[in-house]
């Protein structure tokens, strides 16, 4: 009985709109090789029908984010959005307040329309000062728990580590990366796509 549920639940085709910053939209790569379009790739392998709008954009803020958000919500009509937006708020030393009210108002958005949201964790370099960087990382649970939603911990983990999975510039990930960022984001994400 419950497999049939499953199947069920995988039969009908889903809409999946990614809202991220150049980490998802494949900033230095060859088309094809960011981890938005090996999710494409991983569904089709895992035969379920859903259609990904990658909606991300190099430099993105979560300011930039919200203010596109519900233009992308109306066009698109999602069932699940991913929101990976934040880290350019970091590097840029924006106010914490500022990046969590907008991470809050973008859920609440989805939510609105009645899509399910996935939020991407981040976590920085200490450049910033211990405080900041702490209380940074903090953001993503805090925000993801006071709006009930599904959190993935760390996009880069298994890769911030590792200074071979870095472009020249040292902040973007090389393509051999983007298979251990989709890793970290698939099981949240096809428990998603289930329901």
């Amino acid at each position: 009985m419950l497999a049939s549920f499953a199947m069920s639940a995988y039969s009908a085709s889903k809409t999946v709109v990614v809202l991220g910053d150049s980490l998802s939209a494949e900033y230095g790569l060859e088309r094809g090789r960011g981890w938005v379009s090996l999710l494409q790739k991983k569904l089709q392998s895992e035969h379920i029908a859903a259609d990904i709008i990658n909606a991300s954009a190099s430099g993105e803020t979560t300011s930039g984010g919200r203010a596109r958000l519900q233009g992308i919500l109306e066009k698109h009509r999602p069932d699940v959005v991913v929101i990976a937006l934040g880290a350019n708020d970091a590097l840029r030393g924006l106010p914490l307040a500022a990046t969590r009210e907008n991470l809050q108002a973008m859920i609440a958005s989805a939510q609105k329309t009645k899509a399910r949201v996935l939020l991407v964790g981040m976590q920085i370099p200490p450049n910033y000062g211990p405080d900041y960087t702490s209380q940074f990382a903090k953001l993503f649970p805090d925000a993801a728990k006071s709006k009930q939603v599904a959190l993935v911990p760390f996009m880069l983990a298994g890769v911030a580590e590792r200074p071979e999975l870095f472009q020249a510039d040292r902040i973007h990930p090389t393509a051999e990366a983007h298979p251990i960022i989709l890793n970290n984001i698939w099981p949240y994400l096809k428990r998603l796509l289930a329901i």
